[in-house]
């Protein structure tokens, strides 16, 4: 990793994506995703984060062009229209926002900063993370952190599950007893906010033990039921919250048949209720997509809030360029006069080997090589720190592929160098007769 090249993102997400967009975006895993982004010759980074209601992908490349065919490629199975792309600083004001919670269907969720900490330790494990994607990774977690702590973007119960059972409350559809299918983080949600609005709760999961620990934590009458059982209990509930891991259907197309009223919404994806169960006229189901509204109303809830958390990604946004911007410059002068470093260490071993020296002319020798060193760099010097202050990012980038590895051309001849670069009354007589010919053939000595 060099730390050179620019950020590229792209985002299929709710905002502008159906759940059938988002499934078709989605990679097996975080870290599957970033290993076939780094495999890519010209991704030096890589990162990728999967939720219910969102797909995003960012990389590092030299030239954003670059970035761009790469991202494009990685989501080539998804409609245009519904892939958002983004630039270097629109990609890291847009991490800031996704880690704070605002570009959340549920506007401030807690879920999503700890999704956005996983896959970040997935993009690790895949060998995706280096110094430019480590600095805006990190910095949009600590600002997700602060606005959990510093405003009340997350206060009272926000989440994806949660607006699932209030979408249930709204409809008029809570009754008695309720189902969840699924006892992963969502699954947990949607329990805490059915146990105080139901009577009879029922938790069902793939593995057992993780639906007793749920049952566990609720407080409400919880049964556990096994996969193979809930359609025998769906007669007694009327709502359903399913919200598993599942890369396949959790229900077949006739489970409701014979269940009676129910509403049920379908958290997971993929999905865990095929299409077909809508059209049971006794069962209306909804999926993410129609969380829209209750999204709205929370949305509206905590404007307030989300006023506060925008001025201070507008501060953390500034601070965070103005690192990339220092830390871009730094490494192009870095490499200048490293490079500038072993062409004046050729060169003067050149000088030596013509002449004896004693240890004093040495001295004067190199100390006039420095001299040469820092008066040819001074001025690239100012203009690499002026272009950062101007977030002129071509200069700098040009500037560092120029400059790295080698400073100039692989052998630059001493007698390049004139007057200007160096006074020749600073030279001692003896040390000036053992200087190759046309150093100071233009001066008046």
């Amino acid at each position: 990793m060099t730390g050179k090249g620019v950020i590229s993102g792209a985002s299929v997400a709710h905002d502008r994506a159906s759940i059938d967009e988002i499934e078709a975006a989605a990679v097996e895993s975080h870290r599957s995703g970033v290993s076939q982004l780094v495999s890519v010759p010209c991704v030096e980074e890589a990162f990728v984060i999967q939720t219910c209601n969102r797909v995003e992908a960012y990389v590092v490349t030299e030239e954003a062009s670059d970035g761009e065919a790469a991202l494009a490629a990685f989501f080539e199975d998804v409609a245009p229209d519904a892939v958002k792309e983004m630039g270097h600083e629109g990609t890291l004001r847009h991490l800031m926002r996704v880690a704070a919670g605002l570009e959340s269907l549920v506007v401030g969720e807690d879920q999503i900063i700890g999704q956005v900490g996983d896959a970040f330790e997935a993009a690790h494990d895949a060998d995706g993370i280096g110094p430019v994607l480590e600095q805006g990774v990190t910095k949009a977690i600590r600002v997700g952190e602060r606005a959990r702590t510093e405003t009340a973007i997350n206060e009272g119960s926000v989440s994806v599950a949660s607006a699932a059972v209030a979408l249930a409350d709204e409809e008029g559809a809570l009754a008695e007893a309720a189902l969840v299918v699924g006892a992963g983080d969502m699954g947990r949600l949607a329990a805490k906010s059915l146990a105080d609005r139901v009577e009879t709760l029922y938790v069902a999961n793939r593995t057992p033990e993780r639906a007793w620990n749920l049952a566990s934590l609720v407080d409400a009458e919880a049964t556990v039921v096994g996969l193979d059982a809930v359609e025998g209990i769906l007669p007694e509930v009327s709502v359903v919250v399913t919200a598993t891991g599942s890369g396949e259907y959790v229900f077949d197309a006739d489970s409701f048949t014979g269940a009676g009223e129910t509403f049920v919404v379908d958290i997971a994806r993929p999905r865990d209720v095929p299409p077909a169960v809508a059209e049971c006229e006794s069962v209306t189901v909804h999926d993410i997509d129609a969380l829209e509204s209750v999204a709205d109303e929370n949305r509206e809830e905590r404007a307030a809030a989300a006023a506060q958390v925008e001025e201070m990604i507008d501060v953390e946004f500034e601070h965070l360029l103005a690192q990339y911007k220092r830390k871009r410059a730094d490494d192009v002068i870095s490499a200048m006069y490293e490079s500038a470093e072993r062409v004046k260490a050729r060169e003067l071993d050149t000088a030596f080997e013509r002449g004896e020296f004693d240890a004093e002319e040495r001295e004067t020798v190199e100390a006039m090589a420095d001299a040469i060193v820092n008066q040819l760099l001074s001025a690239p010097t100012r203009s690499l720190r002026d272009a950062a202050e101007e977030d002129d990012w071509s200069t700098i980038n040009t500037a560092l592929q120029l400059f790295d590895p080698e400073f100039g051309p692989e052998d630059v001849p001493v007698s390049a160098l004139t007057e200007d670069d160096v006074s020749p009354e600073d030279v001692p007589e003896s040390v000036r007769e053992r200087i190759p010919s046309g150093v100071f053939e233009d001066s008046d000595d």
